[in-house]
């Protein structure tokens, strides 16, 4: 507790009133603490806050006569606690739009009790740490009551209020309350943040919030180059990226130049690198929430965290059940700005699983009580440490195909026989997806062939379409090289049975070229097994526009590579004797020529155990 300031609380505030306090790391714990000590002949005060750090004394069952909290964002335990036995109320609004709820008197405020730092030469002082919806609460307020603290840093932007609107000043100096940063300590946090990582260019503007997916998404972040940031908050994190120079905000197309943000949350060195930063800006809510603001920013990325998915795109962020946990804070804000934004990303990240591995965060629908933060319209991607799930134009059946690819497998078949029960998927829909370890640990490889950037990755089920696609894109000549005949159709069945495979016996590959949520299928490989002698027949296919410029050859020299490493004996491939260009490729990957024993047809064999 603060050394008690003994202020006459009945002349500053009335029983019944609605007052709000200061958030996240401005909490004026002072003055609160004051109020609790000083302030008994109070009853029926509504405190309206956002997160703060602190331990909410005024939120205890020994306070709950003399304070009613209403909280837009749960956190903590005692908030958490007070919100579940119903002696605080939780309102879900976006982070945009809270400051009206106080200017329009949708909640009016009796009085606004905030910290600040001591006032400049010209009477102005600095909401610091946190403008968000601070500021708005002290223009609306009828009375505003101010802990002056030397130890707030002076931030700049629209981060200051005239002595002349603070009804009552006091000062008090205590060092700000931090949040240590979340270590990235397992695996999947890791690998959540390196696909993350893939997802963002040079040159884009980020938000992100706090956690271990979050500081693992910026650890990989280290090498790009030029990142801008426009965010609700900025962290540690941020920091180092800045002073490593990977963050310059050169290349933003909104505030170049400045890292724009509404407040900060972490250690005293945060607290002491954004004093008189002239490089950050701390802005109003109501402005860098903005999705139109947002969306003004090229190249978007908005990198938020969730409960739970469900398999149409769904996200549940702010309860488990019937039980609220956190808020609706930015999320939807960000996730709405990224979708307008020029070549923005949409992205939500979550673990696979619970951290006890027993309940899948993917699921079929969200549990009864829980309530969807961002709907399915709002996401582009949906990143788990098994990939990355692409939803935009997804239809429902695609985006289920997507998420179950991405959820963990032990709960893939339930996943598949959930859908298939509402028909979001066909009654031809048998296989779920499987991983290809042999590509790595994120699961496909980034090419450059010829000057241009291509995927190479497992076909799986929800390329479906993009098969049919691909199978549609072919001459006559190309299919009769490949088909020997000139197929004319290419069914969905047909084309999920060609997508649907079991890739831990059988191979089949694809090289995409893909740019955000497009994704055009270049050229397909796979293998069959022959389980008899130990060995497959393999077969690829090319669009035509990428023949003869090595996208055969890649695609080979990786399947080649995965049957050595499954302990393969040999491999075969059945070829037109006029397919020259494919019996190059096979040829120069070492295949021999073996007697015929169709006309038309060579024959060829690579001994995997050799070489």
């Amino acid at each position: 507790m603060s050394k008690p300031l003994n202020l006459n609380w009945a002349e500053l505030l009335k029983s019944g009133q609605r007052i709000f306090i200061g958030s996240h790391a401005a909490v004026p714990i002072a003055l609160l603490d004051d109020l609790i000590a000083h302030g008994r002949q109070l009853h029926d005060i509504e405190i309206v806050q956002l997160l703060t750090l602190s331990d909410n004394p005024w939120a205890g069952p020994d306070q709950q006569h003399r304070f009613k909290v209403n909280t837009f964002f749960i956190g903590g335990d005692t908030i958490r606690q007070a919100v579940a036995e119903g002696r605080a109320d939780y309102t879900p609004c976006f982070m945009s739009d809270i400051p009206h709820l106080f200017s329009d008197d949708i909640l009016p405020l009796d009085a606004a009790v905030i910290m600040v730092s001591p006032a400049d030469q010209y009477g102005y002082h600095s909401f610091g740490v946190s403008v968000d919806v601070v500021a708005a609460a002290a223009k609306a307020a009828k009375v505003v009551i101010a802990q002056v603290n030397p130890q707030m840093p002076i931030t700049f932007g629209q981060a200051f209020i005239h002595q002349d609107q603070i009804d009552h000043l006091i000062e008090c100096e205590h060092p700000l309350p931090e949040l240590p940063a979340a270590e990235p300590d397992n695996e999947v946090s890791e690998r959540i943040g390196q696909y993350i990582a893939l997802l963002v260019e040079d040159g884009a503007t980020i938000q992100l919030g706090v956690g271990r997916i979050c500081n693992a998404v910026l650890h990989y972040l280290s090498n790009h180059k030029d990142l801008g940031v426009h965010s609700d908050m900025i962290t540690d994190g941020i920091m180092e990226l800045m002073l490593k120079g990977v963050i310059t905000n050169r290349r933003k197309t909104f505030h170049p130049g400045k890292a724009v943000t509404s407040f900060c949350v972490g250690s005293r060195k945060l607290y002491d690198f954004v004093h008189q930063n002239p490089h950050i800006g701390f802005y109003p809510s109501e402005y860098v929430n903005s999705p139109t603001n947002i969306a003004r920013n090229d190249r978007m990325m908005a990198i938020n965290s969730a409960i739970e998915v469900d398999l149409t795109g769904q996200v549940v962020a702010d309860s488990i059940g019937h039980q609220f946990y956190s808020g609706i804070g930015g999320q939807v804000d960000f996730s709405r700005g990224a979708s307008m934004s020029a070549g923005g990303k949409p992205i939500i990240a979550l673990p696979s699983t619970t951290e006890d591995g027993q309940v899948s965060r993917i699921v079929p629908h969200i549990r009864e009580g829980a309530g969807v933060v961002t709907t399915r319209g709002h996401v582009h991607y949906v990143v788990t440490e098994f990939g990355v799930a692409s939803l935009r134009g997804k239809s429902i059946r695609e985006r289920a195909l997507e998420l179950i690819r991405v959820a963990h497998p032990k709960f893939r078949h339930q996943l598949l026989q959930k859908v298939r029960e509402h028909y979001w998927v066909p009654h031809y829909q048998q296989q779920t997806p499987v991983d290809v370890p042999e590509l790595g640990t994120i699961g496909f490889k980034a090419l450059r062939i010829a000057g241009e950037s291509f995927d190479l990755r497992p076909l799986n089920p929800s390329d479906e379409r993009r098969l049919q696609e691909f199978f549609y894109s072919h001459t006559k000549e190309t299919l009769q090289l490949r088909y020997n005949a000139v197929p004319t159709q290419m069914s969905r069945e047909k084309s999920c049975n060609l997508v649907s495979v079991d890739q831990s016996k059988d191979l089949a590959l694809c090289i995409v070229k893909q740019k955000g949520s497009a994704v055009q299928i270049k050229a397909v490989g796979r293998y069959y097994l022959i389980e008899a002698s130990n060995s497959c027949e393999v077969a690829f296919v090319t669009r035509e526009k990428y023949q003869g410029k090595g996208v055969a050859k890649r695609l080979l020299d990786e399947m080649i590579h995965i049957a050595r490493l499954r302990g393969l004996s040999r491999m075969y491939a059945y070829v037109r004797a006029d397919n020259q260009p494919m019996l190059n490729v096979f040829e120069r990957a070492g295949f021999i020529r073996l007697p015929a024993d169709e006309p038309g047809e060579v024959s060829l064999k690579l001994e995997l155990t050799s070489g």
